[in-house]
């Protein structure tokens, strides 16, 4: 065996959770993600999913993708810097800058690959880049590709932001980056806060929006527009595989910054473009995101009433106001044992363990979509409820 192998071969987490009967991963799904799944043959309700509208299997977006594919084929084969840009593409770009307020759009083939891409290249050395410790996993690794100098503060803590912002050269550039809904957690970022500092020290303000578009604001628009800011946020990204129902992502900001990402964001020049059918489906997405408030109203319907029920219940889900709620159980293997547990008494949730949070805050997260009902939340809640007693991980015990 070479010393790589070797080395590989000490990770034994999987096997010995595999060997426990817990191990909660890649477990395969044979039908649409919508409320209702089917894993092993087994009709389970997903409390898993990002969707939170729930336009995943909805059948306007399939025929768009359809369509898309009869007209385009199935991919571009390149990217979109030389042969992968399509006239669908620009059509999506003007129409995700109208919807965010932003004078420009550039589309990359993943979420993750327009945070990788952005905050990687648009500081220099003498730069500084302001961090969230709790920012998403892309955000950290295009912040380590940079060779600016990196500030990290508390999260959502705008005392320990200011501190921060103190230490950097007035007349170098400084971009704080954080996620507007935090993806375990399911906190809000005070964005207004952080505008007003931005504004203070001349710094500028990059949000990640995934999980707050379709959730929040008019139409869906994110966080930045309900908290009266996105016209102070200088760049506001999303991506197109949660409420968007597709593939992608975008980064929305002015002119200036997309003409140079355009010619340096490596992971935008060098990926192949979105593929048609994914563009399609996100352009009739947002139409009926637009059109249809009634969906949004759905979503906050279910999310009030399993946050009622989870309080009721005695969960600890820490400082969540959103359709993602974190149940902590602050024990890795309890975690996986939980999880596993629960998708036997027909309910899929996902674990969240170390290094993903640190191993005092381990969690399962349970997320919601418009198109769950509250009976199928009153059974996940019974099912936990029944769970959580038998592991001891209630409060009220």
């Amino acid at each position: 065996m070479k010393i790589l192998q070797q080395k590989l071969s000490r990770y034994t987490a999987p096997q010995e959770a595999k060997a426990a009967g817990v191990y909660p991963y890649f477990r395969a799904i044979s039908s649409e993600q919508e409320p209702e799944v089917i894993i092993n043959g087994q009709k389970v309700l997903m409390f898993g999913s990002n969707c939170y509208t729930g336009l995943v299997s909805d059948p306007r977006i399939k025929e768009a993708a359809i369509e898309a594919i009869r007209k385009y084929g199935t991919g571009c084969a390149g990217s979109p810097f030389l042969n992968g840009t399509l006239d669908l593409h620009k059509q999506l770009e003007e129409r995700i800058a109208q919807y965010i307020g932003k004078e420009d759009v550039m589309i990359y083939s993943t979420g993750f690959e327009v945070n990788l891409g952005v905050v990687s290249c648009l500081t220099g050395r003498e730069d500084y880049i302001l961090w969230d410790e709790q920012d998403h996993a892309s955000i950290i690794e295009g912040r380590r590709l940079s060779f600016s100098q990196q500030l990290k503060y508390k999260h959502n803590d705008m005392e320990s932001l200011e501190k921060q912002l103190q230490k950097c050269d007035p007349d170098k550039v400084k971009l704080i980056v954080t996620d507007s809904v935090f993806s375990m957690e399911g906190d809000v970022a005070n964005v207004k806060r952080i505008t007003e500092l931005a504004e203070k020290y001349n710094a500028t303000v990059m949000v990640d929006e995934a999980h707050g578009i379709g959730v929040f604001g008019e139409g869906g628009r994110g966080v930045c527009h309900a908290q009266g800011v996105a016209d102070k946020v200088d760049l506001i990204m999303g991506t197109f595989s949660k409420s968007f129902a597709s593939l992608g992502g975008f980064i929305a900001t002015d002119k200036e910054i997309t003409n140079y990402l355009r010619h340096h964001s490596r992971s935008y020049i060098f990926t192949a473009s979105i593929t048609p059918a994914s563009t399609a489906a996100a352009l009739k997405a947002l139409e009926i995101m637009e059109t249809e408030p009634d969906i949004q109203q759905r979503l906050w319907d279910v999310t009030n009433y399993a946050l009622e029920g989870f309080r009721r219940m005695g969960c600890e889900i820490g400082h969540t106001s959103t359709p993602i709620i974190p149940l902590y159980i602050r024990d890795n293997m309890k975690t996986f044992a939980i999880t596993s547990e629960l998708l036997k008494e027909g309910i899929f949730v996902n674990p969240v363990v170390s290094p993903a949070v640190a191993p005092h805050d381990t969690l399962i997260r349970f997320s919601l979509m418009a198109t769950h009902t509250k009976e199928q939340v009153e059974f996940a809640l019974d099912k936990i409820e029944k769970v959580f007693k038998k592991y001891g991980v209630l409060r009220a015990e």
